[in-house]
């Protein structure tokens, strides 16, 4: 069954509506959060043109129904996580779509997001990183806008992904160093091979050689 063939409406008994309005909560993060560094004039006005395209967000598969055959995969293993159809669709279009402009793994992003935050919307770190990819707030100030909401699906993943495009160019394409950027940790194996874990059990490709258009 496709993903948008779902039902979309359930009767909830007493336990899912406990469950529900739990997966609403703030969750507090256990990962660490990106240092502030100073940018460059030109880094800067790089980054601010990454955060600021509000073109429609699409799936970027050979086909259309390659495309579909990702979503259902991916979907069946987000279903625990995730209980509802229409925002496991819109969440996972969001994910590729985002990860692939910035040139990243959509795969390696899910397993990103799974150590970071569990795939809790509201999650928020110790250190005060917010929401699925945990970016921390005085990014909005460094390149977007102060009214920006970090909890906001696209505005959490179109952070995160354009904030590790950036850790990837700095340590030229050094994923392990990038990713121990990204956490405030770098030059340290824990977080980048809890990443790693994380995308190698649960986020592998359904393709043996996917294949991104652009």
């Amino acid at each position: 069954m496709s993903t948008r063939g779902f039902a979309a409406s359930r009767i909830l008994n007493p336990a899912s509506l406990i469950l529900a309005f739990a997966l609403c909560l703030p969750f507090t993060a256990q990962a660490g959060a990106q240092k502030q560094e100073k940018l460059s004039a030109s880094v800067r006005a790089m980054l601010q043109r990454a955060v600021s395209d509000q073109a429609a967000p699409k799936l970027a598969f050979a086909s259309q129904q390659e495309a579909q055959a990702w979503l259902d995969e991916m979907s069946r293993r987000l279903e625990k996580r995730m209980p509802d159809a229409n925002f496991r669709f819109d969440f996972l279009s969001t994910v590729h779509y985002e990860a692939t402009r910035a040139g990243l793994d959509p795969h390696m992003v899910l397993g990103l997001i799974e150590v970071e935050s569990h795939f809790k919307k509201y999650a928020v770190s110790k250190a005060g990183a917010r929401g699925y990819m945990q970016v921390m707030p005085f990014w909005t100030k460094a390149i977007g806008t102060r009214d920006q909401n970090l909890f906001h699906l696209r505005t959490n993943l179109r952070y995160g992904c354009t904030i590790l495009r950036h850790y990837l160019d700095i340590e030229k394409g050094n994923l392990y160093r990038a990713l121990g950027r990204y956490n405030g940790s770098v030059g340290k194996s824990k977080y980048p091979n809890l990443v790693k874990s994380a995308w190698q059990k649960h986020w592998q490709s359904p393709f043996s050689t996917p294949r991104h258009n652009g």
